[in-house]
């Protein structure tokens, strides 16, 4: 198995000098530790020890367990990175992730809503209580901005100025603007005026979303009162958060916003991430044009 110290020093080294998200360093520690369990149920004990077949036969061991090529693809870039870091720290002489390719997968485009389901979407939660003024701020600020869900439950109250129509959203060390519509303005004043206070664990609380426990909303119950909301609104489709800012970049796409300040907006590092939206945008013109043309 793989020395725990090292492991430990790796994800240090994720957080520290190279400034990983939360998300990226969970993905790593998690293909890693896999890999480690393995190496247990194959008698190895020292990375040093590990040779390039024992990769290999991991990545078919993967396979025929049923995971996909993408996990498979992620879990070697994971190795290769932690790898990479022992020899550059001199942990090890000998990199067995060398020449091992990385499983090819077909990127496939991202789901996204129809206008329709997402009126429908946005519909659901009723303000005849606190919880309800809640879920319809956050849903609509979600799909007014096209945040991803960590950001969403990171904001707090001073990030949000009403007066100026702009939330704050703050990504490492980075931060964009990004303007709201009149009716996320509304939900939003409508939770922060009316029900905000009165749901607080503390005063001094700063989230500006908390949960029924008056304490910052988690990821996790973000994910259920989407899916709660999907169910109510008998969609069929399966709506995660990032369901909502895919749909938010294909519908501005589609209305005539310009890929930069599209970029921009969803906190892209590279427009080839957002490129992905055009190539969407063409698939779903495509599939209208061959359903409605009398020829197609």
């Amino acid at each position: 198995m793989l020395d725990s110290a090292y492991i430990s020093e790796f994800q240090r080294y994720l957080t520290e000098d190279k400034h990983a998200s939360n998300n990226t360093i969970s993905s790593y520690m998690r293909d890693i530790n896999q890999f480690n369990v393995y190496l247990g149920t194959k008698n190895i004990q020292d990375i040093n020890d590990i040779i390039k077949s024992d990769v290999e036969r991991y990545i078919e061991w993967l396979n025929k367990n049923g995971k996909s090529s993408a996990t498979i693809s992620r879990s070697v870039a994971s190795l290769k990175c932690y790898c990479g870091f022992l020899i550059s720290t001199a942990k090890i002489t000998t990199n067995p992730l060398t020449n091992i390719e990385t499983v090819k997968t077909v990127k496939k485009l991202p789901q996204i809503l129809t206008n329709r389901e997402v009126e429908l979407l946005l519909a659901q939660p009723e303000c005849t209580d606190m919880k309800g003024y809640r879920d319809k701020a956050m849903l609509e600020l979600l799909y007014a901005t096209g945040i991803r869900v960590s950001e969403l439950i990171s904001l707090n109250k001073d990030d949000v100025n009403l007066s100026t129509e702009l939330i704050c959203c703050h990504n490492n060390d980075k931060e964009r603007m990004i303007p709201l519509y009149p009716a996320a303005i509304k939900a939003i004043a409508d939770y922060i005026n009316l029900v905000r206070e009165q749901m607080l664990a503390l005063p001094s609380e700063l989230a500006l979303f908390v949960n029924m426990s008056g304490e910052r909303m988690s990821r996790q119950g973000f994910w259920k009162i989407i899916k709660h909301y999907q169910e109510k609104a008998r969609i069929d489709k399966e709506i995660t958060p990032h369901t909502l800012r895919h749909s938010f970049a294909a519908h501005l796409l589609e209305n005539g916003a310009d890929l930069k300040s599209l970029q921009e907006m969803l906190g892209h590092a590279d427009i080839s991430s957002t490129q992905v939206y055009t190539q969407l945008v063409k698939k779903q013109l495509k599939d209208v044009y061959n359903k409605a043309h009398p020829r197609a």
